[in-house]
């Protein structure tokens, strides 16, 4: 692809030279670019493909929003994720994505999640349990267990057992480190091939589907209902009355496992990282949670009692987004403000540079819960944008204040670590997240 005209480009040599920097972690280069090129620059990644990567969150808005029906998601999601997890709406596209989104989309009604509540909150319960008081302590296996638990248990109630649990977790991080080692290193595919690396994850998948197609067959044949996520898609009806079949089912329950359990527990993580480096932002959030639990025993109302916390682990999204590039393709060429996008062509959102954008942010590298006390920011998207915003927002953020108002409830957090640490992969994960506990 030819350059782009009126986009800055980043030099071939300059890129190649970086190779082993980006490989390791992109970011400091990707932004060293947009501060010297501006907020959208192009790329030239070998073989005649071209990339553009912004951080204009006005052009975000176009692709993601405005124009969407213009630009699809990359093969890296439609392909590369779906040999592992199946087509599912995080991996779909056109008619097929918005057949499954109808369908899906009342389930993940707030008013349906407030059935889930008290199953979440018990298996948040349950995996705070784990958390070790007067020593240092990774925090991140913790909320890992989890996030993974909590999806579990609201699809399946208290119907699957802590062996199969485990076991469709470790398949569901396997193939994610598998896809890492695929995408970070598509020159050793040849290898992963031949010394059967692919084909072991593939037949792990396989072994998920068989648990999930076992629990399914049991839930038809006991005609129990538990009102949890299971029921609610065994009930979603198309246009014409029809259900989901059995393979579209356990694909879209793969995606809940993929997407529902490791941006979450990502952004509790970070969320109490940040806690750690803020006493002060902390000890507010332990009275908020005090009082919205001395007023009511009801989650719900606790939910929406605990504002300023919302707001905190908001922020913290906002510094730290699991999420942190959106990529998309444009179907036919398109115009943007003097620029002139070719068919074909993959645009890279940074949202983790568009979150810190000082044009649109005030002093963006400061933890300020409060910005978010005044409403809904613009151009924030840690669950993305558009027709394509995840599903699953609100389940994310009742799991999260739900998580982090127990635990501020009962410890104090510290950490003598001044930095926080990241790990970009296929999200954005924490590393050494060495923190202390103390019981209040």
């Amino acid at each position: 692809m030819k350059e782009i005209k009126g986009i800055p480009k980043v030099s071939r040599l300059r890129f190649y030279a970086n190779a082993r920097r980006i490989l390791k972690n992109p970011l400091p280069f990707h932004h060293e670019r947009f501060e010297a090129l501006g907020d959208t620059f192009q790329l030239n990644v070998g073989w005649g493909r071209t990339v553009i990567f912004s951080r204009d969150p006005e052009l975000a808005e176009y692709v993601l929003t405005k124009n969407q029906k213009n630009y699809t998601k990359s093969p890296i999601q439609t392909e590369d994720v779906a040999k592992y997890l199946g087509k599912g709406l995080l991996t779909s596209e056109g008619e097929y994505w918005r057949k499954q989104r109808k369908l899906i989309q009342p389930a993940f009604h707030k008013k349906q999640l407030v059935n889930l509540l008290g199953s979440m909150n018990s298996a948040i319960l349950e995996e705070l349990k784990k958390v070790r008081t007067d020593q240092p302590m990774d925090i991140f296996p913790v909320f890992n267990d989890l996030a993974f638990q909590t999806v579990v248990k609201s699809l399946f109630s208290s119907a699957v057992g802590q062996e199969e649990i485990g076991r469709l977790q470790y398949i569901t991080e396997s193939a994610q480190k598998m896809l890492v080692r695929e995408l970070r290193q598509p020159y050793l595919n040849w290898w992963f091939r031949l010394h059967g690396d692919i084909r072991h994850n593939l037949e792990l998948t396989h072994e998920a589907r068989d648990i999930l197609q076992r629990l399914i067959d049991e839930r038809k044949a006991s005609g129990e209902r538990r009102d949890d996520l299971l029921d609610m898609l065994l009930d979603a009806r198309y246009d014409d009355g029809t259900a989901m079949s059995e393979k579209q089912l356990i694909d879209e329950i793969l995606i809940l496992f993929t997407a529902g359990h490791e941006t979450t527990s990502n952004a509790l993580t970070f969320t109490c990282e940040l806690l750690a480096r803020h006493p002060e932002v902390q000890e507010k959030v332990a009275a908020e949670v005090k009082e919205a639990k001395e007023s009511s025993e009801d989650l719900f109302e606790l939910l929406r009692k605990c504002s300023y916390t919302q707001h905190v682990i908001e922020e913290a999204m906002r510094l730290y987004p699991p999420a942190y590039f959106i990529d998309r393709v444009n179907i036919e060429e398109d115009d943007f403000e003097g620029k002139h996008f070719p068919k074909g062509l993959s645009l890279l959102f940074s949202v983790y540079e568009i979150h810190r954008n000082p044009k649109f942010w005030k002093d963006p590298e400061k933890f300020n819960p409060d910005r978010f006390s005044e409403g809904r920011k613009s151009f924030y998207y840690p669950f993305g944008a558009g027709p394509r915003k995840c599903i699953g927002n609100n389940f994310a953020m009742y799991e999260m204040v739900l998580t982090i108002a127990e635990l501020v409830s009962r410890f104090r957090i510290s950490t003598n670590k001044e930095k926080i640490e990241i790990l970009p992969l296929i999200t954005l994960k924490p590393k050494n997240a060495i923190l202390r506990f103390q019981k209040r």
